[in-house]
């Protein structure tokens, strides 16, 4: 019988039963300490508050140089982590876990975007408006499981058989092949981004978001660290977030702070989208709870989360440590989100 997946004894309903720790000041070595990060992905809208932290000189004054290495592909991030060739990644919550089942021992440090990005895309063309629309579509995807189990989750909740619709793996080639009627809708799409150029390009596209057609919300992109060098370089980390931080409110103050580096580091980037896009994404990036730090990853939710991808037959063996801890957050000092060992048995 497969082994429940542990994921969390959340931490106190309480903050004040965590210990609250002091924002340290940047360290006073002459030279910045170096810190390499990895993207998920091509730099874009997503990724506004990092470059606007080393615009605005968030990270300088935070004594940190940061390098900011572009993956070949989406999968490559945690990978580098775990064999000791970056310092952070920004992946997904999935991916992790689905690294932490293999058995690398990463930890989700902060939020990036605190939503599921991820969506259900259609033409207006498509005449598809809700989830039940989809009954005898085809649905096209980028070939990823948990991908399939979303479709089938809320196919489901929508009462829609799932044999009824048919899925194509069509890559990364999502938005082409609804342009090119290959496929009627398609998940895996970002309604902040794919969506938001479809609207731009007067295409009437509807958007149905994961976490409100009975997928259990999660966080699209996380700040992961290896596990082992929490401790060496904790204190590396919070000045980074604090740094980011700072460079996602200016930001928020005024757009073109995160786009105009930006499009220094993508040149192929179109500034009209990513200006748009980083509008529309703007509410993600900080919590719903304004008395919530920057960077919060909710434990309850990702203890759900991580109980759906089991049930799913996407995860089976439970993280042994951590799955993510807010202690390098600014002002907290949450402890990590152990393994609850009361989810641990089975036979």
């Amino acid at each position: 019988m497969k082994r429940t997946l542990a994921l969390v004894a959340a931490c106190a309903a309480a903050l004040s039963a965590c210990g609250e720790k002091q924002d340290p000041a940047p360290g006073t070595a002459s030279a910045p300490e170096k810190l390499t990060l990895v993207l998920d992905y091509f730099p874009n809208a997503d990724h506004a508050g990092i470059y606007a932290a080393e615009a605005t000189g968030a990270f300088e004054r935070a004594n940190l140089d940061v390098d900011i290495r572009v993956p070949g592909d989406p999968s490559e991030p945690l990978k580098l982590l775990a064999a000791g060739k970056a310092d952070l990644a920004i992946s997904y919550e999935p991916e992790l876990f689905l690294a932490r089942d293999k058995g690398a021992e990463l930890v989700g440090i902060g939020a990036i975007a605190q939503k599921p990005l991820t969506s259900i895309v259609a033409l207006g063309s498509a005449q598809i408006k809700r989830p039940s629309d989809l009954d005898g579509k085809t649905v096209g995807t980028a070939g990823i499981p948990y991908q399939s189990a979303y479709l089938k989750t809320i196919l489901e909740d929508a009462g829609v058989d799932p044999a009824r619709v048919k899925e194509v793996n069509v890559g990364f080639n999502l938005v082409p092949a609804m342009l090119s009627k290959k496929v009627d809708a398609t998940l895996g799409a970002f309604w902040n981004y794919e969506g938001v150029q479809l609207a731009r390009e007067k295409k009437d596209p509807t958007i149905i978001r994961m976490e409100q057609a009975g997928v259990p919300t999660y966080d699209e992109l996380v700040l992961v660290a290896d596990q082992d060098r929490l401790g060496p370089r904790g204190k590396v980390y919070r000045r980074f977030i604090q740094a980011l931080r700072q460079g996602t409110e200016a930001v928020r103050a005024n757009p073109a702070t995160g786009i105009d580096p930006l499009l220094k580091a993508n040149k192929d980037l179109d500034r009209g989208l990513q200006l748009a896009a980083v509008k529309a994404t703007l509410p993600v990036f900080f919590p719903e709870d304004p008395k919530r730090p920057f960077g919060w990853q909710e434990p309850e939710e990702w203890r759900r989360y991580g109980a759906w991808l089991r049930e799913n037959g996407l995860v089976d063996n439970p993280p042994t440590q951590a799955v993510l801890t807010n202690e390098f957050l600014p002002g907290e000092g949450v402890r990590p989100v152990e393994a609850d060992p009361g989810e641990q048995g089975g036979g």
